[in-house]
């Protein structure tokens, strides 16, 4: 069971300042699905699922239940227009700062394991279906449970504050370029998790 939430105040960063160590950075990847459709409608943030078996994919089954954070690559544009790939004409896609939850959200008494993304960028539209490559550079903190749902936005806020402030850093801003996060080839294994 989760604890409640501390009472003491949060870093302000997440991650040593030399940049990610072991076991990060994890490599994640897998099609957009829909996920509870809690993020946008109920909290006001929106989130971007990928199937809990993408963590099989990277081999990391048995990462901890919590917060992350990292570089999103999703084949689309800014708007969240799906991009063509083929030629090998320019980048598809882009990459945007992320913070994730991989757990059980303890508040809403899952009974089912998920991964929800939120990518720290307003899209237009909704994407479901387009790849996403995550790279996951370090933890934030661990699953907690709420005693109501203002409770559990304010914290999914400083989340988000505290992965943009760890993400401007030297050691992972120059992730970000990693070819990896633009490689949407091959996702055949992927699409058939996501059946």
């Amino acid at each position: 069971m989760p604890a409640h939430h501390p009472s003491h105040p949060r870093s302000p960063l997440a991650g040593p300042s030399t940049g990610p160590s072991p076991p990060f950075p994890i490599p994640l990847s897998g099609p957009i699905v829909k996920g509870f459709g809690r993020g946008s409608r109920e909290l006001g943030i929106p989130t971007a699922n990928i199937p809990l078996a993408g963590l099989s994919v990277g081999g990391h089954e048995e990462v901890e239940s919590g917060v992350y954070f990292g570089w999103a690559g999703v084949d689309v544009d800014d708007q969240g227009r799906r991009q063509k790939s083929g030629g090998g004409e320019g980048k598809v896609g882009g990459v945007w700062p992320m913070v994730m939850s991989i757990g059980w959200n303890p508040f809403y008494k899952n009974s089912v394991r998920s991964v929800e993304v939120h990518i720290l960028h307003g899209f237009a539209q909704d994407f479901y279906g387009a790849r996403m490559n995550l790279l996951i550079l370090g933890f934030v903190r661990p699953e907690y449970d709420y005693v109501d749902k203002e409770s559990l936005v304010e914290d999914i806020r400083t989340d988000i504050e505290v992965a943009r402030r760890s993400l401007e850093r030297e050691a992972y801003a120059r992730l970000k370029d990693n070819p990896y996060l633009v490689q949407f080839e091959g996702g055949e294994h992927e699409q058939e998790i996501a059946k």
